[in-house]
């Protein structure tokens, strides 16, 4: 009886979209936010100010599916892992709510549909797209054998920029590498913040970050990341010839850094899951700068 109740739960198809919806983090939104907001700097600067609807439309959907693909791929490559994390432990690939094959397929039908979007731009466009498959597919197998797979993320989650310049000029302009740069740069800020999280854990289980790389100079290196975040974005701003609310934005950005990494202090896990979250706020605020920089000088 307590099988066949098993069997039940487990072809209960609320069950089964529940555990896909959180296979594909649907329910966490923040990795999509996070890669959001520099395409979105990206395409209003390459659009000067103005980007096209139909490119708009396509790199948020783009993220979104790249995204989803990209938490499966990684849920695939430590589903041996997982388990072992107290944080990731509950993951339906860990758990065994969704079969790693099942999960592959998955991963191939979304990076389908997210190609098939990329069709819609120009040739440049679609080149450089098999170069993010490569990066998006790779970037969890990285924590194997390198303390870096956080740079590697870094540039998987940078490669949209480039790509929303192609989309947009059919070329690729020297600030979009300096845009480049400052998310690399960014997201391995961020990343670190989320290993910083499960630290203890990966330790234990031998997976590598930045987080154990960095050891107890960890608050010190990342303070040393947002002055170079920072910096990276003043020149792209100096490129761009931007206005005073840009670098308004840019100093709002770097208080809730700051701000931050005080609450990293404590040294708890908490803390350090909260500042990451707190990105969001740093891509929006930086987002917002663009644009109104844009829009004044459009007056």
């Amino acid at each position: 009886m307590e099988m066949r109740t098993n069997l039940n739960h487990k072809s209960d198809p609320r069950s089964i979209l529940s555990s896909w919806w959180r296979l594909m983090r649907f329910d966490k939104p923040i990795g999509i936010l996070l890669l959001l907001w520099p395409t979105l700097w990206a395409l209003w600067i390459a659009g000067d100010g103005e980007p096209n609807l139909k490119n708009l439309i396509i790199f948020a959907l783009g993220v979104t599916l790249t995204r989803a693909g990209g938490c499966i791929i990684n849920d695939y490559a430590d589903r041996d892992f997982d388990g072992h994390v107290e944080r990731t432990s509950g993951r339906p690939l860990a758990t065994g709510k969704i079969r790693p094959r099942h999960a592959l397929f998955g991963f191939v039908v979304l990076m389908l549909l997210a190609f098939g979007l990329v069709l819609l731009t120009n040739a440049l466009t679609i080149k450089l797209a098999f170069v993010a498959l490569a990066l998006a597919a790779s970037y969890p197998f990285f924590k194997r054998f390198t303390h870096l797979p956080q740079f590697v993320l870094g540039l998987a989650f940078s490669w949209g920029i480039i790509m929303a310049f192609a989309a947009e000029q059919n070329q690729i302009p020297a600030v979009a590498w300096w845009l480049l740069a400052a998310n690399l740069v960014w997201t391995v800020y961020y990343d670190t913040l989320y290993a910083m999280v499960d630290r203890e854990d990966d330790l234990k289980i031998g997976v590598k970050s930045t987080a154990i790389l960095f050891g107890r100079f960890d608050l010190l290196i990342l303070s040393v990341l947002v002055v170079v975040f920072l910096g990276v974005l003043v020149q792209v701003g100096i490129l761009i010839g931007a206005g005073v609310l840009y670098y308004s934005g840019l100093v709002i950005a770097g208080l809730l850094m700051l701000r931050q990494l005080t609450r990293c202090r404590s040294r708890k896990a908490a803390g350090y899951f909260w500042a990451f979250l707190n990105n969001n706020y740093v891509g929006l605020v930086v987002f917002a700068g663009i644009v109104g920089s844009y829009l004044m000088h459009a007056r």
